[in-house]
């Protein structure tokens, strides 16, 4: 049967592309400089819609920063807290152990100013998204470990904006064609990434592919702070394995 790619049957209509992560595989661990930029370009750009609310400004320990910068990025933000003892609710700067505000107060507000459409919290989103790659490299995925399925896909919905649909194919008023798309030829977002729109201070790229790759490594970081201690326990519990086999044999 031939197929009609003004009519996908599956999604998304392209499967992500593979990257190079430093954390990949299980020896792989974060590269803090990537890191740090990844933070500056949610900062600057996706937080304006999506928030983070599982994630502690404490937490940005592991990209490298001091306590006192913690405490200083943590004050740049207006925390809603109370009630006070009067049973006010009330204002104050943020602390470290404090997390991430959201852009709006509630998901109605959100998807209001949206197009419907409530932004997904991004707390969790490098775990919670990424492709099936079926049989059989799922089975190959087990030994290589391969886990960047999310970042993956983030990179690629992120860098996918560009390309033009296929003749024919109908896009739904107020959305935006992305072939990386997981649910649909179209998404509400639009494109929301461009060159030069975030400005590095350590010499990286300032393109739409590095504020990608940055962004998706930094968002690997908030869904799994620990992935570096859990390797490592990894590493160490093989090695006991493997030692304590070859004694009983």
């Amino acid at each position: 049967e031939e197929h009609n790619a003004a009519a996908p049957t599956h999604f998304p209509i392209n499967e992500p592309k593979e990257m190079s992560w430093s954390f990949a595989g299980p020896f792989g661990t974060y590269d803090k400089a990537q890191l740090q930029r990844g933070l500056k370009v949610y900062k600057e750009v996706c937080s304006a819609c999506h928030s983070m609310n599982l994630v502690a400004f404490r937490t940005l320990e592991g990209l490298g920063y001091s306590e006192a910068q913690i405490k200083t990025l943590a004050a740049g933000y207006t925390i809603h807290d109370g009630p006070n003892d009067a049973g006010d609710m009330f204002d104050r700067p943020g602390k470290p152990s404090d997390h991430f505000p959201a852009p709006f107060p509630n998901e109605q507000a959100a998807a209001s100013a949206n197009g419907g459409a409530a932004p997904p919290d991004m707390s969790l989103l490098a775990k919670a998204r990424g492709v099936e790659r079926g049989f059989p490299r799922f089975i190959f995925d087990i030994f290589t470990q391969y886990a960047q399925g999310g970042p993956d896909y983030i990179h690629s919905l992120l860098t996918g904006y560009d390309q033009t649909p296929p003749a024919g194919m109908v896009i739904p008023e107020g959305t935006h064609y992305n072939p990386y798309f997981l649910s649909g030829v179209s998404l509400k977002m639009p494109k929301p990434l461009s060159d030069g729109q975030v400005t590095y201070d350590d010499g990286a790229p300032q393109t739409v592919d590095q504020y990608a790759r940055d962004v998706s490594a930094f968002l690997m970081f908030a869904a799994e702070p620990h992935l570096e201690d859990r390797k490592k326990t990894g590493f160490r519990v093989m090695i006991f394995l493997l030692l304590f086999g070859a004694l009983v044999y």
